[in-house]
């Protein structure tokens, strides 16, 4: 019989869900604390729109190119999750504060490093290069956090409640999207850079909050290398990672992952400013409807997680919240209708796919590769990432030459987004074709993703 662990007791179990839950949220709020202000970006620091895509794929370079993600989920898994956590939570802190300091008046003025950006690549301003090394340095440190902090969640939770809790664990994330979305343009009404440093505080602040969760995992370690025989102990090991290079169902569940949060991610970068132009709404007001798709998952991705660990039915959530995404689109591209319908679709469909996905990765590799399984998955993810906001941006000057110019001039000027959804739809046809795919591939791994999770 095994013996019991302080991840046992409700009480601590959910006080940690909670801890890494807020550092999640602290995360997904700085990611997202610009996306309604690409307009005052564009007034502000002279950027056009393909500028904004360049400043958004920033974040991705390092774990689309460089690995890093993959190169954190190894060093997750061979040194465990306290330093590997302070390590990258850290680089967000650091990278947000320079992203910060590049729009600012300070640096604007002739501050520290403007007179070094500006002697090399002229055709760039220096704080779109800043805001880029920023942006960049965040995402090195997001993407491994991310990782680590579902390394946490299925620590404490794996054989209990785990698809609720990683619901619940993403939910707090999408929190901070939304609140982002309707934060930001009212901190940027006296200054709208407060925008971007109140989203760096929030990191500082994680740093601290993770401290919490490091005393309450040194005392879970110790009780369990007190009670675990050696002989029992699981280790991670390089030959691991052919396991997950060759699988073929892992494959499927990674080329979903990157296709379906290309359709959604990058989108919401773009969100506000689309619904600004299309409909002719206000900053606030578009903020307000772009969250309607944040606070939508924080609700239903807690059920469907709790869906997939009493009835099952991975495969077939995700591959239904594919489909949804290629719909919600097509909604934006074809037709005027009230965005509150695509918007509400879009948020179900991305309260699907994650609250199966990433339980269903736990049935297909051991906790002791889980590290580098997910951070394998973030950075493929990345690449899709850097790409598509590239991508969009490029769309968007293309089909409307002219338009970043006089916006930059204080012209009043808009955008017709119709050929960038049918881009995001695009991508959505993708991912549905990797879920059929996913789906089908079920019926013979024997994984059985499409079974309840096994309780204790």
């Amino acid at each position: 019989m095994r013996k019991m662990t302080i991840k046992d007791r409700p009480a601590l179990r959910w006080l940690v869900l909670f801890l890494s839950s807020a550092v999640m949220f602290f995360n997904y709020y700085f990611y997202d604390a610009l996306s309604p202000l690409k307009d005052l970006m564009q007034q502000n620091l002279q950027f056009t729109s393909s500028d904004y895509g360049f400043f958004v794929a920033a974040y991705s370079i390092p774990n689309a190119f460089l690995f890093l993600a993959v190169l954190g989920g190894i060093i997750l898994d061979k040194i465990g999750i306290r330093p590997t956590g302070f390590m990258f939570i850290g680089f967000m802190a650091v990278g947000s504060a320079i992203t910060a300091y590049g729009a600012s008046d300070a640096f604007l003025n002739g501050g520290f490093g403007y007179e070094f950006l500006s002697s090399f690549w002229p055709k760039m301003q220096p704080s779109l290069k800043l805001m880029s090394l920023g942006f960049f340095i965040f995402g090195l440190g997001a993407e491994t956090s991310c990782v680590v902090l579902s390394k946490v969640v299925v620590k404490w939770f794996k054989g209990k409640e785990l698809a609720l809790a990683l619901g619940l664990n993403v939910a707090i994330g999408r929190l901070g999207t939304a609140l982002a979305l309707n934060i930001s343009p009212q901190l940027a009404e006296t200054q709208w850079t407060n925008a971007i440093w109140f989203g760096s505080m929030l990191l500082w602040i994680g740093i601290l909050v993770f401290l919490i969760y490091s005393l309450l995992d040194l005392k879970l370690d110790r009780e369990v290398k007190a009670t675990l025989p050696k002989s029992e102990e699981e280790h991670f090991q390089w030959a691991d990672l052919k396991f997950l290079f060759t699988n073929r169902t892992f494959i499927f569940i990674t080329l979903l992952c990157v296709t379906f949060y290309s359709a959604v991610f990058p989108f919401v970068k773009y969100a506000p400013d689309m619904l600004m132009n299309k409909y002719g709404l206000a900053r606030q007001i578009s903020g307000n409807i772009s969250s309607i798709l944040m606070y939508g998952t924080i609700l239903l991705t807690p059920l469907f997680g709790w869906v997939a660990d009493k009835k099952g039915k991975s495969a077939t959530l995700m591959y239904l919240g594919s489909a949804i995404v290629i719909v919600s689109h097509l909604l934006f591209a074809e037709t005027m209708i009230t965005p509150f319908i695509p918007i509400f679709f879009l948020g179900v469909a991305f309260s699907l796919v994650p609250a199966a996905m990433w339980p269903a990765v736990t049935k297909i590799v051991g906790e002791n590769k889980l590290g580098s399984a997910y951070g394998l998955m973030f950075s493929v993810q990345n690449i899709g990432l850097f790409v598509f906001p590239i991508l969009i941006g490029s769309i968007l000057d293309w089909t409307n030459p002219g338009v970043s110019a006089k916006l930059a001039q204080g012209i009043d000027a808009t955008y017709d987004y119709t050929t960038a959804m049918y881009a995001f739809a695009g991508t959505g046809v993708l991912g549905l074709v990797f879920a059929f795919l996913l789906k089908r591939d079920d019926k013979v791994s024997g994984y059985g993703l499409e079974k309840p999770n096994k309780q204790d």
